[in-house]
């Protein structure tokens, strides 16, 4: 009886604090696995979603700053600009590209912290070419100012700003009419359009002759017809707690241009652009670049934090904000040797 009542005892004391011990080292190590999981877990997407967002803002940037001072015709030819009050605006300005420092502000716009307002300290970069591949020109009468284009159904309408190549010149103007599904391409003056044209003669003269009938020229059959496309990139305040990449693009707003900014790509926090004159051997910031006309390439610097809106992700290195930042070289297509 004694011999099976010694066999039956409990654990002691001192047994059952051992193994509770034990049992919160087991416990211990788990969440500790579990925590350091997670943390990789979430460093990883936010990692995810850096580079998301570098590819995004990389392709449509380039895309843009590629195609900078291009048209459908050769290069080199010389612009005329009939727009009422050529160059008053941004994006009434001949093809090409425009850089800003972070301490320049926009010319119309300044600088602010509300939502899409371009911040302080942050470069920008303004890039107008044609679009597409444009319409062929079948015939142009200038006295009456129509081009008859090959298609009927296209994406012209009245207010568009557009841009006429052959090969001896480039004129800009605005269509006056009539629509989108006519194969007639309207550029007379008046007609209640802003900024309108000063002149139906697209012919080119310096300075620009803004008379009625101005300086005529005919565009012969195979010229080309395209819209202007006129974009801003910059950083800005998304209104949520973070910021984001954002491109302000020329529209058509009811028959008069307006300037319509949109969000691309949230958390770069920074953006830099550098030039490199033609013939150059060393990339100039915005502020010392002189001529414009002679920038052959563009490198572009962008910094990505991660998280998402106002919620920042301390999962880098000793608990700092996960950053990144990339450099990309965009060559100017229209200005390649």
């Amino acid at each position: 009886m004694r011999r099976t009542l010694s066999r039956s005892r409990g654990f002691s004391l001192i047994e059952l604090m051992i193994g509770l011990l034990l049992g919160l080292i087991v416990v211990a190590a788990a969440i500790g696995i579990f925590i350091s999981n997670s943390h990789t877990q979430r460093a990883t997407e936010s990692l995810g979603r850096i580079a998301e967002n570098a590819r995004v803002a990389y392709e449509l940037m380039a895309r843009d700053i590629r195609e900078a001072g291009g048209n459908i015709c050769p290069r080199g030819l010389p612009v005329v600009n009939v727009l009422n009050n050529a160059g008053a605006v941004w994006w009434s300005t001949a093809p090409g590209v425009r850089g800003y420092d972070g301490a320049q502000a926009f010319p119309e716009a300044a600088f602010g912290t509300g939502a899409g307002q371009r911040l302080a300290g942050t470069d920008a970069i303004e890039v107008v070419s044609a679009a597409g591949s444009g319409l062929t020109v079948v015939s142009h009468n200038p006295p009456s100012a129509q081009f008859q284009v090959n298609l009927a159904n296209h994406d012209l309408a009245a207010g568009d700003i557009l841009i006429a190549c052959s090969l001896r010149q480039v004129s800009i103007f605005q269509m006056t009419g009539p629509n989108a599904t006519n194969n007639t391409v309207v550029h007379n003056t008046g007609g209640g359009h802003s900024p309108g044209n000063c002149s139906k003669g697209l012919g080119f003269a310096h300075p620009v002759d803004c008379s009625t009938t101005g300086r005529p020229y005919a565009f012969g059959a195979n010229s080309q017809v395209a819209k202007l496309r006129a974009v801003r990139w910059y950083v800005a305040n998304n209104g949520r707690g973070g910021r984001s990449l954002y491109q302000a693009a020329l529209r058509n707003n009811g028959g008069a241009p307006a300037v319509a900014a949109e969000e691309v790509a949230e958390g770069i926090t920074d953006l830099q652009f550098e030039y490199l004159p033609i013939g150059g051997t060393a990339y100039l910031p915005a502020i010392a670049v002189t001529d414009w006309g002679r920038v052959a390439a563009v490198r572009v610097t962008v910094t990505l934090q991660g998280g998402q809106g106002a919620i920042v992700e301390r999962v880098g290195t000793d608990g700092a904000v996960l950053q990144r930042q990339f450099t990309h070289v965009v060559a100017l297509r229209n200005r390649l040797p």
